[in-house]
């Protein structure tokens, strides 16, 4: 039990109405990822829930509105904040590492989250697990603009998890004439199928699939969003020439992998990575939920109550979901 919190000059008290459980949650609670956790502290930075109580100084929120938060509070000032990188602020803090986060009954949203806009108020008819999803479609947008998908792209996403389901959406909304979707899982190809990929293959028919739809030319352009090392190198071999290769997911263990640097140089590839967002970001995926342009509702598969919420971990571990939303 953590004791219910109050909220100080500047601060606002959300009363929890839904966090989403993220690969990263699970990596934190094995131990896997330590850099800039605080122990002990409450996990959770998808979240969105009802303004509970507000702090002295407060503007723009009232007890009962629905709010959703952009987890990642930058500092403004360092270098990287300065040149519109606040994304890989040096000294950003979040929700769910430095602060508790959303995984309990409550949550204190800080005085500097609140100076920053990090808070953002959402629309009452949005279902609070919907909108517990703005956080990982923010990384996603963020991620898609670092994809350089253009009007007409064959693209390829690696996974039909969460995110290769979100870009997936991203990629179709840009005007991709078709997206290839990688995923072992019988079951999650089938929602990929649903929510609009063009071909959903098993990894092992993805070479041939490529080549019978691209020649040997390669696609546009590929997202990896399994952090699996071996699937840059896939990537890296199944885009073309002058393609783009954006490595979303944080890869396993020290995250080292062999990389055909003369295929990069000879190819001509771009390949960049994704890190979390802006609050722009945020805002827009929003937007793209409370206007129906991205699907979000179909990526619940599971409702558990916070006071179950080891059994949430495990169902979220296990991978037979898609997503987990904890709830009160």
């Amino acid at each position: 039990m953590v004791p219910t919190p109050e909220p100080g000059q500047g601060e606002v008290v959300l009363h929890v109405g839904a966090n989403t459980l993220c690969g990263t949650d699970l990596r934190i609670l094995r131990g896997e990822k330590t850099r800039g956790v605080r122990f002990p502290s409450v996990l959770g930075h998808e979240f969105a829930g009802t303004v509970a109580a507000v702090g002295a100084d407060v503007q723009g929120f009232a007890e009962g509105d629905k709010a959703a938060m952009c987890p990642v509070i930058p500092c403004r000032r360092c270098v990287h904040c300065l040149h519109d990188r606040e994304n890989v602020c040096a000294n950003r803090r979040a929700m769910g590492y430095e602060y508790d986060g959303g995984l309990a009954e409550y949550v204190r949203i800080p005085a500097e989250a609140m100076s920053a806009g990090n808070l953002f108020p959402a629309d009452a008819d949005i279902p609070l697990e919907q909108l517990a999803l703005a956080e990982p479609l923010a990384c996603t947008v963020n991620g898609h603009r670092r994809s350089g998908i253009r009007l007409g792209d064959v693209v390829l996403v690696i996974g039909a998890g969460p995110i290769g389901l979100l870009h997936l959406q991203l990629a179709r909304r840009a005007g991709a004439s078709a997206v290839i979707v990688s995923e072992p899982s019988p079951s999650r190809r089938a929602v990929a199928a649903e929510l609009g990929a063009s071909h959903v293959v098993a990894p092992t028919e993805l070479a041939d699939t490529v080549e019978a739809l691209t020649g040997r030319t390669g696609v546009d352009a590929s997202i990896v969003c399994i952090g699996i090392p071996q699937l840059v190198n896939d990537a890296i071999a199944l885009t073309r020439k002058a393609g783009n290769v954006n490595i979303f997911a944080g890869l396993a263990g020290d995250g080292r992998v062999d990389i055909p640097a003369n295929e990069i140089h000879y190819k001509e590839l771009v390949v960049t990575g994704t890190s979390a967002m802006h609050r722009r970001d945020y805002e827009q995926a929003l937007r793209l939920i409370g206007n129906g342009d991205v699907d979000v509702a179909s990526l619940v598969t599971d409702k558990i109550p916070l006071a179950s919420v080891v059994e949430a971990f495990d169902l979220a571990q296990s991978g037979t979901g898609i997503k987990v939303a904890v709830v009160p």
